[in-house]
């Protein structure tokens, strides 16, 4: 694969707080996710639910109908191939919130950093500094801290959620490739039609429709907050290479802390506590690093040939 090339030494701060936004978005995804799954509520279900709000929030808010040309495809058998890999990363992420606590699901998630880094030399042709190397190293260590590997038994949603960042991750580098060939509505959009229409031939024999006011909430929520996710993250892929902005999504950590203790009353413990600090070390220092490249490229005199 190629891409357009972006400069990777210095990240635009509009692709940050997009980023930052982003993954807010997604940690809200995630904990409405727990609560329902743990009510006894069909993952797979609940994720279908979830791509078919998003879907009619995009049409709504683009404006679909009168603006046919806003989704226009360049190549729609990787539009398909794309939304696959969501709806198998959405499925398998929810299911490993049965038996995984959010933070353990999150933690495992904050791999995908790496492997996008890994992934986005080879496949999209971007440079990655040593620097940017070692911040990314920085968060995974951390990362490891948080799990643990090793010292506790395997469980079925250790490996969903391991399975969950391998498809994010190529749907996320499939993101930053075809950005430069396609439209932003198509890439929002058409990932939500395919979950929905690959689900509905199963949808009679998992459906699960929720029991109270609360549930429909959270359920509806859902699409809500992973449609606002993905609109901040295309626009943050827009303007920064995949592997500058990739580091920043261990601060949904500090997110993932706050909703697990506030919502489901879990309390992190010291290694927890621990591996977090190392990871919002590591971003801390990637966003001191472009802020001081910033300044320095600003103070650079404007010459004209």
């Amino acid at each position: 694969m190629s891409g357009a090339t972006f400069e990777t030494n210095s990240t635009p701060l509009s692709a940050i707080f997009c980023v930052f936004g982003a993954f807010f978005a997604f940690s809200c995804t995630d904990a409405g996710a727990k609560y329902l799954v743990l009510e006894g509520m069909q993952p797979a279900f609940a994720s279908w639910v979830r791509f078919g709000v998003h879907m009619i929030v995009v049409v709504a808010l683009l404006r679909i109908p009168t603006r046919p040309s806003r989704l226009r495809v360049a190549n729609l058998p990787m539009h398909i191939l794309r939304g696959i890999l969501l709806l198998a990363s959405g499925i398998l992420g929810f299911s490993s919130l049965l038996t995984l606590q959010l933070v353990e699901m999150v933690s495992i998630a904050f791999a995908a950093p790496l492997v996008i880094t890994a992934l986005a030399g080879p496949l999209l042709g971007e440079k990655i500094d040593w620097q940017r190397w070692v911040a990314i190293l920085v968060g995974f260590v951390g990362v490891l801290v948080v799990t643990r590997p090793g010292f506790g038994g395997l469980q079925t949603g250790h490996l969903f959620a391991g399975l969950s960042v391998l498809s994010y991750c190529f749907f996320a580098i499939m993101t930053r490739w075809m950005s430069a060939t396609e439209t932003e509505e198509s890439l929002l959009l058409i990932p939500a039609i395919v979950a929905v229409l690959a689900m509905l031939p199963v949808i009679p024999s998992i459906g699960s429709l929720p029991e109270n006011a609360a549930q429909w909430c959270v359920l509806l929520a859902l699409g809500v907050s992973g449609s606002l996710g993905h609109w901040l993250l295309l626009k943050a892929y827009r303007v920064a290479a995949a592997s500058a902005i990739a580091p920043y999504a261990y601060l949904q950590m500090l997110w993932t802390l706050c909703f697990g203790y506030f919502v489901f009353g879990q309390m992190p413990d010291r290694w927890t506590v621990a591996g977090s600090s190392i990871i919002v070390a590591g971003g801390l220092y990637l966003m001191h690093r472009d802020r001081k490249q910033r300044l320095a490229v600003r103070a650079l005199p404007n010459i004209n040939p």
